[in-house]
């Protein structure tokens, strides 16, 4: 079983459209995790019915017992992120760091798991998914991605599939780097823009970091050619694969108000995506 993880060092590259056209052409092949929990939308181009759906606990947060406590307002003053009043504890505000606990005379306050999300499996139209669902506000990001990854590994093994595609978040953060973390190969898209070079710039940095084989997609290379041409030198100079060069075209367009992936409506960027993939899978 190979891993790819599709990432990009900022948002509104195109990373979960070519996901969506990667899974069209893998499929069959492949269980699919949307890894961008915080925002997930690979669901909407992949159309999943959910068959499982699964809790997730994020961090502990803080509860007082009444009956035990006393009131002598020590967890009040300690907490500062002013999480307590009236010798109650506000779910919004608490971080779960533990001081509250650790204050108590009493020993009146427990820290207790709170659901802070769901993950799903699901079945698509090109095979199985593996997405969730973080509810505003919650922590863990990173935690609950790590849940979407091993179910997706476990969904693979038991159906015999020879890849797990995983669709990232974008930046550099924990969630990108538990997307990362183990995979055979990532795929970084960027955009010929100024913010596009700088950011890839630091994706490729992790990736290099954690020792992960790479390939870049510029995505809209025909937009600024200049621009293009200074993300293919930077990536020469890293020895990292340019696996693909997509044109700037209305096909994609007409793809996301049918709902369907690029490849499915043809057209130059189809092409190109399929030429990247069959370059993706000599690399894997």
């Amino acid at each position: 079983m190979k891993q790819m993880a599709v990432v990009s060092g900022k948002g509104g590259t195109g990373k979960t459209s070519i996901v969506a056209s990667l899974a069209a052409l893998a499929s069959g092949r492949a269980v699919f995790a949307d890894c961008d929990v915080d925002a997930p939308d690979l669901h909407l181009l992949l159309c999943p019915e959910i068959r499982e759906e699964r809790p997730f606990y994020g961090i502990k947060r803080a509860f007082i017992d009444a009956d035990q406590c006393t009131q002598c307002g020590s967890c009040q003053d300690a907490c500062r992120f002013s999480a307590i009043a009236g010798f109650k504890v506000d779910l919004d505000r608490c971080e779960g760091c533990g001081v509250c606990k650790l204050v108590c005379p009493a020993e009146a306050v427990r820290m207790r798991e709170s659901l802070a999300g769901h993950a799903f499996i699901s079945d698509s139209r090109f095979g199985p998914v593996v997405h969730a669902e973080l509810f505003p506000g919650e922590e863990a990001s990173g935690k609950l991605v790590a849940m979407v990854r091993e179910m997706a590994r476990e969904m693979a093994a038991a159906r015999n599939l020879e890849l797990v595609l995983i669709d990232g978040s974008p930046g550099i953060g924990c969630p990108v780097i538990a997307s990362l973390t183990g995979v055979d190969l990532a795929l970084v898209v960027t955009e010929p823009t100024i913010t596009g070079e700088h950011d890839l710039q630091r994706i490729l940095d992790v990736t290099d970091h954690f020792g992960i084989d790479t390939a870049v997609c510029i995505n809209k290379y025909d937009l600024h050619l200049a621009g293009s041409r200074r993300i293919e030198s930077l990536c020469q100079e890293r020895e990292v694969l340019v696996a693909g060069r997509l044109p700037f075209h209305s096909s994609v367009v007409e793809a996301m108000v049918q709902g369907k992936s690029v490849v499915e409506i043809g057209g130059p960027v189809a092409t190109a995506i399929s030429d990247m993939y069959n370059a993706l899978c000599e690399k894997l």
